[in-house]
């Protein structure tokens, strides 16, 4: 069998040997209904931390995506990619090619424009994907190509479209992060930042939008990112193989009976992932009216300066992901609890040496000031 991609999906195919082989590829595509079966979110064993930083950037893309550090074999891609199936579905505009948001007019691409100037937007929902990218990719793969010649003697933007345009609205998940060429990037985490994708070459400019989660992937033992770029993504987990004898054994048995019998594995956790994707949901309706108060900023900022980290954007991602965990668990006022969650994901990434010092991260000492 032969595989093709598409939106994402892995779909099968039959391998064509006859003469009409493009009719008979289309009708297999149609006909199929074989999928890529996902191991479910909620069945992963273990690894909360890693799970917790998922579900806060999904439910507030503002706190700025996560790196996710481990050794092989520790549920990396499994949690990101089973991520999509938990969350709610996302409203966009009808044929678009940049999936654009139909209540963000600001940042439509030039072809919704056309369309909001005629009356022609209709909107449809589908399913957040996970889109990857590939380590070898260049940066035009990534931000997309302009074709200058074309653009200048026709009088046309044009542009074809990269992984970024095909991720607005998902996941961007990014494995062997470590990897990727520094100007690919820093290309990525620009258009993370500011939600919109912009190629400029030769006086031609063309964006389109590009808000989306990104999530990273690394083992350090294949080498380390900039110190630069680490305190550009958000939030960072460890992830280790589990040391607990009764849950190594529960990862073999589940991992068996998901390869012999995926879809019953699965009809065993539907109601688990529902209640996640309900919480989810619930959290990101409340998530506007949860209160920080001054009190809760001057203990983040206490925390950051015992911590001795740079700069203020530790302070901001702090408070911005304590107010998503307290949204998670229903409440509408960030607590002490909320900040030290929070701040064992932003600070051991950005924590400043001292001069022969060998400092490193104590959960032990955060608890200490949040608790003074």
């Amino acid at each position: 069998m032969g595989k093709i991609s598409i939106h994402g999906n892995i779909r099968e195919v039959p391998k064509v040997e006859e003469v009409d082989e493009s009719k008979q590829i289309m009708k297999a595509r149609i006909e199929t209904k074989t999928h890529r079966v996902l191991y479910p979110f909620t069945a992963i064993v273990g690894q909360e931390k890693m799970k917790r930083a998922l579900i806060l950037n999904a439910i507030n893309p503002s706190i700025g995506g996560v790196l996710i550090r481990g050794q092989k074999g520790t549920a990396k891609s499994t949690a990101v990619r089973g991520l999509a199936e938990i969350l709610p579905e996302i409203e966009v505009v009808s044929g678009c090619t940049y999936s654009c948001n139909p209540h963000d007019e600001d940042k439509f691409c030039w072809e919704c424009q056309i369309r909001k100037d005629e009356g022609t937007i209709t909107t449809e929902k589908r399913l957040m994907k996970v889109v990857d990218l590939p380590v070898g990719a260049t940066e035009d793969r990534v931000v997309g190509s302009l074709d200058i010649e074309k653009a200048v003697t026709e009088g046309l933007k044009a542009y074809e479209p990269g992984i970024l345009a095909e991720a607005n609205g998902g996941i961007l998940y990014v494995d062997e992060i470590n990897l990727l060429d520094d100007f690919v990037v820093d290309a990525l985490l620009d258009a993370a930042a500011m939600g919109v994708n912009t190629v400029e070459r030769e006086g031609v400019s063309v964006s389109h939008p590009a808000k989306f989660i990104i999530v990273g992937s690394m083992n350090p033992e294949e080498g380390e990112l900039r110190p630069q770029l680490l305190d550009r993504i958000a939030l960072q987990v460890e992830v280790v193989g589990i040391q607990d004898l009764e849950q190594r054994v529960e990862i073999v048995e589940q991992t068996n009976r998901f390869n012999g019998e995926p879809n019953v594995f699965r009809k065993e956790f539907q109601s688990e992932q529902d209640r996640i994707n309900s919480r989810i949901v619930k959290a990101q309706q409340m998530l506007p009216r949860v209160v920080t108060t001054r009190d809760n900023l001057q203990t983040i900022a206490e925390i950051c300066i015992e911590f001795n980290v740079d700069g203020h954007r530790a302070d901001i991602m702090i408070e911005r992901t304590a107010r998503t965990n307290a949204a998670f668990e229903g409440r509408d006022r960030v607590t002490n609890e909320d900040i030290v969650e929070a701040a064992e994901m932003v600070l051991p990434h950005r924590m400043r040496k001292r001069p022969f010092e060998e400092e490193e991260f104590s959960v032990e000492l955060l608890r200490r000031l949040v608790e003074k």
